[in-house]
């Protein structure tokens, strides 16, 4: 995922979630993704669409541990 890419979907994601400690940063070993973070917590991974229509998949899991 290029800068541009990254930028565009924490804006989404921030807007979405209506978070502004939203961030992505970039995979060192994989191109195709990147982390989500909310301040320094990582909530999970942002992955290109395989059918490269411009589409990406939010990936995130909910641990039993972090479930009150």
């Amino acid at each position: 995922m290029d800068e541009k890419d990254i930028r565009k979907i924490e804006g989404h994601l921030r807007g979405t979630f209506a978070n502004a400690r939203i961030t992505l940063r970039p995979r060192p070993k994989q191109k195709d993704s990147a982390e989500v973070y909310v301040g320094e917590e990582f909530i999970g991974v942002v992955f290109q669409d395989e059918d490269d229509d411009g589409s990406f998949m939010f990936e995130m899991a909910i641990l039993a541990e972090d479930l009150p």
